[in-house]
């Protein structure tokens, strides 16, 4: 639940900024692990070179790879790090129950096991991946050895229609507004939103998910195939769970080059060998102004802030 400590403007602090947190809307939504997914072929063709790679790729329950993991130096496509869950029902009418489920989920959101050996246990949503519509959950290890395909599962999701008060020209997207009192977010001198991220990324090696006219679910990818680029930024030290800044890109009404601009996500699932395709970058804010002012942190992912949230639940 949102801690409602007021200014005396109209709005709820959260982690020192002012945000309509108290107009926003909780529900549930549910889905289910989804089993492993492949083409109709065991293999995917490597960009570069042509070559035919059977790989693992999206589904399931991953048990070795977690949020601060390395997500470039694997042997598998796609991967989607923790649980995969999805509402796999049919749709109703036209609208589709698995797409509420990936519209609402918002990342930090929490997660509780409905069926199965892990009935009861929680995790916490680190990403929307478009495509194969999947939300993706973050556990424990021992709850992950407990998790089965097909277990049901409920997100609190919380989130949807978040805004900062003192920036309008901020947007948010897919974001539990919990997590703010741990991002350490804050304005500067100049005006600016001050973002911790882990590596900068130039808006021109952005690939698949390009041309999408929201970003209100899903991802789109970090091409990894020019090695100058790639050393450059440092990319091969990407994780799942980083927080980074994509250059000159703005995603207000969809995923566009605009110099200046500033768009703020988090690394959901591994490097690909496909062409257009690479690391996955779930959306939670963009300023078309360049409002935003990213700095180097080595703590800015996920598992180093779900941490930080259960320490202030304790105080």
């Amino acid at each position: 639940m949102i801690k409602k400590t007021t200014t005396p403007k109209e709005g709820i602090l959260l982690g020192g900024l002012r945000t309509n947190a108290d107009k926003l809307v909780a529900m549930a939504a549910v889905g289910e692990i989804a089993p492993p997914k492949l083409g109709p072929l065991p293999y995917r063709i490597q960009a570069k070179t042509g070559q035919a790679i059977p790989l693992p790729g999206t589904g399931s329950i991953t048990f070795n790879k977690r949020i601060g993991d390395n997500c470039i130096d694997l042997v598998g496509d796609h991967i989607e790090p923790g649980a995969t869950i999805e509402y796999r029902g049919s749709s109703d009418g036209g609208f589709s129950p698995n797409n509420g489920l990936n519209t609402l989920a918002c990342i930090g959101n929490p997660v509780r096991v409905l069926t199965g050996e892990a009935k009861g246990e929680t995790g916490r949503v680190t990403g929307t991946h478009g495509g194969v519509e999947h939300v993706i959950v973050d556990f424990p290890p021992d709850v992950l050895a407990d998790l089965a395909i097909g277990d049901k599962m409920q997100v609190h999701a919380f989130g949807i229609g978040l805004e900062l008060l003192d920036f309008p020209d901020i947007k948010l997207f897919n974001l539990d507004p919990q997590l703010l009192h741990v991002l350490d977010w804050k304005k500067d001198r100049s005006g600016k939103l001050v973002v911790p991220v882990t590596h900068f990324v130039p808006g021109k090696v952005m690939g698949s998910g390009l041309g999408n006219n929201h970003v209100w679910r899903g991802d789109y990818d970090i091409q990894m195939f020019d090695e100058k680029m790639v050393a450059e930024y440092n990319l091969k030290s990407l994780r799942f769970g980083d927080i980074v800044a994509l250059m000159d890109v703005d995603n207000s009404y969809g995923r566009i080059w605009s110099e200046g601009s500033v768009t703020i996500g988090v690394i959901i699932h591994s490097n690909s060998v496909v062409a257009g395709h690479g690391p996955g970058v779930t959306t939670i804010a963009t300023s078309l102004s360049g409002n935003i002012k990213p700095v180097i942190s080595e703590q800015a992912n996920l598992a180093y802030l779900f941490e930080k949230m259960k320490s202030k639940r304790k105080k």
